[in-house]
């Protein structure tokens, strides 16, 4: 196969088993982003991928090939972190260039001014990094990565220091970068807004375990298990009969409906349950309600509602059928 290949890939730090055997590929071009809370392998998968640390079982492979031996510095691999890693005695440009020792100077030239025009830093080569701020500093971090041509790229959280505003940007400049070189890549975050927005598939882990690994829009719409789901932010769960009532998604014997964060809805037509609490957030009102079944559930509204009940039904747009 071309790409990456990683077959049954295991990492322990003594008795704990940070990695559980996991299979995944990753085809020439394509930006996977791995998913997962604190602890769940994640990272550490990333750097079992690049040699920074052993694998006690299983393989890496790039275009067939086994390089599970093969030393970090030789594997072709390149990776980029959450602190950026900058020199700060180097300029912009000596830090983009840093990895391209063995070009001709002119070369080197020509490769650092492609890449700050595909960073969006055009003319800053000039300018020490401890001018930078941390959005620029961050595209320059990528840059560098992005200089010696890494037959695939490792991202650790690159994006995780910066503010919500400045993220949300950025993931599009770094998204842009990476199919604009073609770069083949792996992004590891806990933020699915990223993951969702840049990545061509996404993976969610779970104690060491890949669970799924899908297209964005799959990977939403048929989560493959209850734990996914609730990992997505689907809550509550409710049996198929309780659906039925409810609305329009239908669940077969021993599955259950995962009800997302818009997938309940005030209807005037709809069946009425008790209000449990209503309360601003970020412009809209969260209503909870009681289903007939005693679980919690959100409805989201423009404004808050009158009376002690309120009218609901399912939204299938905003559901999912998993196993029970």
């Amino acid at each position: 196969m071309r790409g990456l290949g990683v077959s049954g890939a295991v990492v322990r730090y003594g008795e704990l088993v940070a990695v559980d055997a996991v299979d995944l590929a990753v085809e020439p071009g394509e930006i996977v982003a791995l998913l997962g809370a604190s602890g769940s392998g994640k990272s550490s998968l990333l750097r079992g991928i690049a040699g920074l640390e052993p694998l006690a079982a299983g393989s890496i492979g790039w275009d067939g090939r086994d390089v599970s031996g093969v030393p970090v510095y030789a594997r072709g691999f390149g990776m980029m972190f959450q602190d950026g890693q900058l020199f700060n005695h180097l300029s912009v440009e000596g830090n983009i260039a840093y990895g391209l020792y063995r070009e001709p100077r002119a070369r080197r030239g020509v490769r650092v001014a492609e890449l700050l025009d595909v960073v969006g830093l055009p003319g800053y080569g000039k300018r020490r990094v401890d001018e930078l701020s941390g959005g620029q500093a961050q595209r320059v971090a990528l840059a560098r990565s992005l200089a010696p041509r890494p037959r695939l790229l490792l991202l650790d959280e690159p994006l995780s220091a910066l503010d919500r505003n400045l993220r949300e940007h950025l993931v599009g400049v770094l998204g842009d970068a990476l199919r604009t070189t073609g770069t083949t890549a792996i992004y590891v975050t806990h933020d699915q807004d990223e993951a969702f927005a840049l990545a061509d598939r996404v993976g969610v882990m779970a104690d060491g375990r890949l669970l799924q690994l899908d297209a964005p829009e799959m990977l939403w719409r048929r989560p493959a298990s209850r734990e996914v789901a609730e990992f997505l932010g689907y809550e509550p769960f409710i049996a198929p009969g309780l659906a039925a009532r409810l609305g329009r998604v239908r669940a077969a014997e021993g599955e259950l409906v995962a009800i997302g964060p818009a997938g309940l809805v005030a209807a005037s037509g709809g069946v009425v349950v008790p209000i449990e609490e209503q309360r601003h957030q970020r412009g809209e009102v969260l209503i909870d309600v009681r289903l007939p079944d005693g679980q919690l559930a959100t409805v989201r509204s423009a404004e808050k509602v009158a009376g002690e009940g309120l009218g609901v039904a399912l939204d299938p747009t905003g559901c999912a059928v998993v196993p029970g």
